[in-house]
């Protein structure tokens, strides 16, 4: 049985995905208020949860292709 191995693509989206929710949070929580004025508008916190989701879905998409080249034996 062969090793699975973790996309480097989908490491990379995931890692970009979980800065991006992390920094969602913490805009809507309202710590980035004194950072810069665009980033205390509650949408900046929804742009950043957006973008999240944009790139979890980015990496899912290599790691799917990997499994199924894994199933047929490629």
């Amino acid at each position: 049985m062969k090793p699975h191995h973790w996309p480097w693509t989908f490491l990379f989206f995931s890692a970009l995905g979980s800065l991006s929710m992390l920094a969602g949070i913490a805009a809507f929580a309202g710590l980035f208020k004194n950072v810069h004025p665009l980033l205390a508008d509650e949408l900046a916190g929804w742009g950043l949860v957006v973008s999240a989701i944009a790139f979890f879905l980015s990496g899912a998409f290599p790691l799917v292709l990997r499994r199924l080249a894994e199933q047929e034996g490629a």
